[in-house]
């Protein structure tokens, strides 16, 4: 390795991403549902005590009732109310919600085609809901694949975590793409296999590690209620995060799901929404 290049390797490790604090305000939310009105109003009043944490000055209303709408329904309705928040769940209108296969088209596509951030509800006549589900959001979980420079994911997060409450950032490199890697870097003469496999590792968890530690000292400062936690590691993501959720009782798990290079929802997390039906999801 040249000089050159040995600065520009210091150079670069020495970059870091610094997040930046923004309170979220959520002054708007819509409640999408396939209740009849009186069991639509008792499921609203659930909604709130969970999300109590967004305060008391949310302007809340109520769309859909036992009568099929359309997915362009839904569509219209928020573009004529422009929502900060949707909170919905899924598979309305069909009884696919008793199994963990899909969404269902109305979050399909609600998704990928509105701006406002999504919470998935476990749906109110299942009863695969964790105990502590719904009650509040006093542990609350970022997840991600790339946590550092994700500022948005942060701040929602925070903003949804209780008075008092915990923030778990959390931030899990694929155990077994890292393997394939070092499997095939293990077949090149001229590379140290054995150094590659310690330096690659450590720089990988060392991004999100430092990301989050600065994350941390900028949320102290601005939400000294909070305890923030981190969890970065190598791991299998799905089964990890089912441990996470159940090893700190979980209560609200924030995501992104857009993908900016294609239409569907960014790789991993919509195998996690159909999964983890056990505590509410919200989706940025």
């Amino acid at each position: 390795m040249t000089q050159i290049d040995q600065f520009e390797s210091i150079f670069r490790s020495a970059l870091r991403d610094v997040f930046v604090y923004e309170p979220v305000v959520i002054r708007t939310a819509l409640l999408i549902t396939d209740r009849r009105q009186s069991e639509a109003q008792d499921f609203l009043l659930d909604v709130r005590r969970f999300l109590a944490v967004l305060g008391t000055n949310v302007g809340w209303q109520v769309f859909g009732d036992e009568n099929r709408f359309s997915t362009l329904d839904v569509l219209s309705k928020i573009e004529q109310t422009k929502p900060d928040l949707v909170c919905t769940y899924r598979n309305l209108h069909d009884e696919a919600w008793r199994h963990p296969h899909s969404l269902g088209e109305h979050l399909d596509v609600l998704l990928q085609k509105t701006d406002a951030p999504v919470v998935i509800l476990p749906h109110p006549d299942a009863d695969y809901a964790h105990a502590h589900a719904m009650e509040d959001t006093n542990n609350v979980m970022a997840m991600t694949g790339h946590l550092a420079n994700d500022p948005r994911l942060v701040n929602y997060a925070a903003a949804f975590t209780a008075t008092a409450g915990t923030l778990y950032l959390s931030h899990l490199e694929d155990g077994a793409v890292f393997e394939r890697y070092m499997a095939a870097i293990s077949k090149i003469p001229d590379i140290d296999s054995d150094v590659a496999r310690e330096k690659i590792a450590a720089q990988l968890l060392k991004e999100p590690r430092d990301y989050v530690a600065g994350s941390a000292r900028v949320l102290k400062k601005n939400r000294p209620d909070l305890s923030v936690e981190m969890r970065i590691a190598f791991g299998h993501r799905l089964s990890e995060y089912k441990r996470a959720i159940g090893e700190h009782e979980i209560d609200l798990l924030v995501m992104n799901a857009k993908d900016d290079d294609q239409l569907a929802m960014h790789g991993l997390v919509y195998p996690l929404a159909i999964e983890l039906r056990q505590i509410p999801l919200l989706m940025l």
